[in-house]
Formats: C-alpha cells, sequence, structure tokens
C-alpha cells in the first residue's frame, strides 16, 4: 500500500506528556451483519450448552463488503533549491512531474441490481483506474458516478451478476453502547472483521472533513479499511468507516464513521442528479458551552447558537434569528453547531427539516424550513459518456442539463460542445437532469444524436 493512500491528520491534546495524536483517514472497509435476532442460529456448543457468535450474521453480510484497487499519478511540483534562486527567481517551481502511486480501500454495496458501491472520497481520488474485488475473488473494473469530498463520500458502479447488498440502517436511532461491527482488509490482509461498540455520537471538530458528524467506535480500525461498514448486530449499515485516531496511525480503538443516514442522503442525490445538491441552512454560530449559556442566560448547554442569520437565507425565510439556540433537527438532539451542520450538510436542497429552537425567553419553537442549494458542483462527465470528457455539466433547475466549461483539446470540445449550452435531449427523447442523461447514455452503443439549446437557436450535436 502507498502511502498516497492514506489521509493524515494531527492534533494537539494538553496531556501532561502532550502527547501528539495523529489522525489517520485509513483506507478501511467493515461491514458486519447479524442476524434478525442476535440470540438466533447458535452454531456452537460445548456439550449441552450453545455459545453466541457473529458468525450467522457474517456469513450474510461479508459479501457486500469489497476491496478497492486503485491506481493513478499525482502532480508533483519539485521546487527550486535556494542555491539556484538567484537565476531562476523567488519562488518559482520547476516543471511539475507526474508520479504513479497506488492504493487499496474498502467499499460497500448498496444495490446488488445497478451495481451500486459505496467508498471513501479519499480512496478514490485521482485514480485513474478502479478495480474492485469481491469476497468471492471475481474482479471487475468501477467507474465513478460521483462524489463528495467534503463529507468524504464516494459513488462507484460495476457491470456484474449475483451480487449481495447490505440493508440500510437509521443512524439516527444509535445509542452509546450498542454494539457494531467492522469488515474491512487492513494492511491488504484481505477481509478482517473486528467488533466493538459505539463509544459516542455526533463527533466533530476533528478536521478531518468539512462536515462532520462521526460514529465514534472502539471497533478496531487501521489502514485499508477505508470505505468499509460498520454494522450493527442485525447486520445493517449504520456508518462508512473513514479515519483513526492514535499515535502513529496505528489503533488505539478510536474510530470514525460517517453514519449510514448521512451517507444515504448524499448518495441518494449524486443517483438522481449526478452531483450533490447540498442544503444550506443559512446561519453563522457556534456551539454552546457553560460561560456562553451564563453570559446569554439560556437554558440549556447544548446546541448550535445562532450569530447571525443570512438574510433571505432559508433560516431568516422560516423566521430563525439571531440569539436562538438550535437544539434538533427533525426531532433528533443536536449537541453542537458542528454536528447541526454535519446533519443540515447532508441533506438535499429543496428538502424541508423541522429545526426546534429554543428563544431567549426559554420558549421552545419549532420551524419548518426549505433548505436552499448550495451551488457548488462536482460531476463525473467522463464517466456518464467519453463525448464529454473535458466538459463540466450541472443541473439546469429541472430543464436539462447545462455546460459549464470546456477544456481546449478534449472529447467535448471535439464533438462541438460549447459553455452555456444546455442539453434538452438524446435522440428525440427529453432530458430533465443529469440523472436522465446517465440513465439515457447507460449502455447505449452506436451513434446518437445530442439535442441542444445555444442561447436563441436549437441544434443537434451528431456523436459516435
Amino acid at each position: 500500500m502507498n502511502n498516497s493512500s492514506i489521509k493524515s491528520f494531527s492534533l494537539q491534546k494538553k496531556s501532561s506528556n502532550s502527547l501528539a495524536l495523529l489522525i489517520s483517514a485509513a483506507l478501511f472497509s467493515s461491514a458486519l451483519v447479524l442476524p434478525p435476532q442476535a440470540h438466533a442460529g447458535l452454531p456452537f456448543s460445548i456439550g449441552s450448552q450453545k455459545l453466541p457468535s457473529l458468525a450467522p450474521m457474517l456469513e450474510n453480510v461479508t459479501p457486500a463488503i469489497v476491496s478497492v484497487s486503485v491506481k493513478g499519478t499525482h502532480e508533483i511540483k519539485q521546487r527550486i533549491p535556494d542555491a539556484f534562486k538567484f537565476f531562476f527567481g523567488q519562488g518559482q517551481q520547476r516543471g511539475a512531474q507526474e508520479k504513479p502511486f497506488k492504493g487499496l480501500g474498502s467499499g460497500v454495496i448498496i444495490d446488488a441490481d445497478e451495481g451500486y458501491i459505496v467508498t471513501n472520497y479519499h480512496v478514490i481520488h485521482e485514480a485513474d483506474e478502479i478495480e474492485i474485488t469481491l469476497k468471492d475473488g471475481r474482479k471487475f473494473t468501477a467507474k465513478k458516478l460521483g462524489s463528495d469530498a467534503e463529507s468524504d463520500i464516494a459513488l462507484l458502479q460495476i457491470e456484474a451478476d449475483d451480487l449481495h447488498e447490505i440493508k440500510i440502517a437509521d443512524s439516527n436511532d444509535l445509542r452509546v453502547g450498542d454494539f457494531s461491527v467492522a469488515i474491512g482488509s487492513p494492511f491488504g490482509l484481505g477481509q478482517t472483521v473486528t467488533s466493538g461498540i459505539v463509544s459516542a455520537l455526533g463527533r466533530s471538530g476533528l478536521n478531518i472533513e468539512n462536515f462532520e458528524n462521526f460514529i465514534q467506535t472502539d471497533a478496531a480500525i487501521n489502514p485499508g479499511n477505508s470505505g468499509g461498514a460498520l454494522v450493527n448486530l442485525r447486520g445493517e449499515l449504520i456508518g462508512i468507516n473513514t479515519a483513526i485516531l492514535g499515535p502513529n496511525g496505528g489503533n488505539v480503538g478510536i474510530g470514525f464513521a460517517i453514519p449510514s443516514s448521512m451517507v444515504k442522503n448524499l448518495v441518494d442525490q449524486i443517483i438522481e442528479f449526478g452531483e450533490v445538491h447540498r442544503g444550506m441552512l443559512g446561519v453563522v454560530g457556534r456551539s454552546i458551552d457553560s460561560d456562553i449559556a451564563k453570559a446569554m442566560d439560556l437554558k440549556t448547554t447544548q446546541g448550535g447558537f445562532v450569530q447571525e442569520v443570512t438574510p433571505k437565507s432559508a433560516a431568516a425565510e422560516a423566521g430563525i434569528k439571531a440569539g436562538d439556540v438550535i437544539t434538533k433537527v427533525n426531532g433528533k438532539t443536536v449537541k453542537t453547531f458542528a454536528e447541526l451542520r454535519g446533519r443540515i450538510g447532508s441533506i438535499g436542497a429543496g428538502k424541508k427539516v423541522k429545526i426546534t429552537v429554543i428563544r431567549h425567553n426559554g420558549q421552545e419553537k419549532v420551524f419548518t424550513v426549505k433548505l436552499k442549494r448550495n451551488d457548488s458542483v462536482d460531476i463525473e462527465a467522463k464517466n456518464i459518456h467519453p463525448a464529454f470528457d473535458g466538459a463540466k455539466l450541472e443541473n439546469d433547475n429541472g430543464s436539462g442539463v447545462k455546460v459549464v466549461t470546456v477544456a481546449p483539446k478534449t472529447n467535448a470540445a471535439y464533438v462541438g460542445l460549447k459553455p452555456d449550452d444546455i442539453i434538452v435531449g438524446v435522440n428525440r427523447k427529453a432530458i430533465n437532469n443529469v440523472a436522465d442523461l446517465r440513465k439515457t447514455l447507460k449502455d447505449h452503443q452506436g451513434v446518437f444524436a445530442l439535442s441542444i439549446k445555444r442561447g436563441q437557436s436549437n441544434l443537434y450535436i451528431m456523436i459516435r
């Protein structure tokens, strides 16, 4: 495994030894599933006494956990040695070099019919080739349908028969102390199972990702497990493993997983739109602590304190005001502002959410908020069809797919696409969004015609 396949972060924790802890976003996989009843199907016994085992659950779940192998190149920019800066100028760089890399991670099959696999963004980032290995040894080349760097989620797809999928649980129902099981391929050893409990919920402020709302577990997670499954004793997915905290990157029983409910929200958006339509609440704030609670005479020490409400935002239109303390999202408690941000950040634009606030007078109010959209997008256009390689696409408010930019000397430029073109049809079939475009061109063979709106004109582009 290459170092490039592991992202690392460091935290300084003040203690008697000023221990420096390393957060290593390891490539790891985890998936464990238990039978419908934890006491059912106990296969082993000593004499007449049956002993509990996770084996029945694992036999059902582990086929849904895959290994992810990636290849690609990094661009390495070399600085000019100090001794030569006189000749080349201060701050200039020598030509960039391409350095090949390989990486290993894990993934989880969430839809057997469509071949959808969830993994971490950092596992497949910059990969030119993605190979999936199933538990039964079969290997397939995967394509990336979409990703979200800010939450570290990516969606892949393979074409294969006889796949096994995992059921997704509602991670909002988790409690500290619930049992958890992780499955992955640590250090390239092959599929490995570890177990533990949910150690904490709503972990944030670790600076691992932009939107953080982690499940913390003591189930052993190591490099090689990223993108794998964290499951409950019913064999349901409760999280995607993404990072560990420990000296020198080793496991010390502090691992983090992205909650399954957050994953499902993001993946559903990628499937529908080809991108994440991140919902925005429109507030600026901070977490409540005892000092803020005392200064503001608040009756709670948990939640997100609203310092500012952006004009014309979703929060402003719903009636949320500066000074409010947000304590719940859709009836589920939020303890910190970072947790609030992580929850909202995975809910799609246009979705309605119920926000519970406590006002300065102690009155609790519930607002129904329709989230607005953050316009940042990341569509893998070339994975829709090779003809779009070099183009940046985005949905055009349900009336087609807009070509945002076209890089010169690429396939998109060669076929005749131009910035601001709106793709409204393929072979006389209407196209409303990226999902329509991807579905229409899936497995398409031969020539097809793109119906384009260009300014006041309508035209067809024939693509072979």
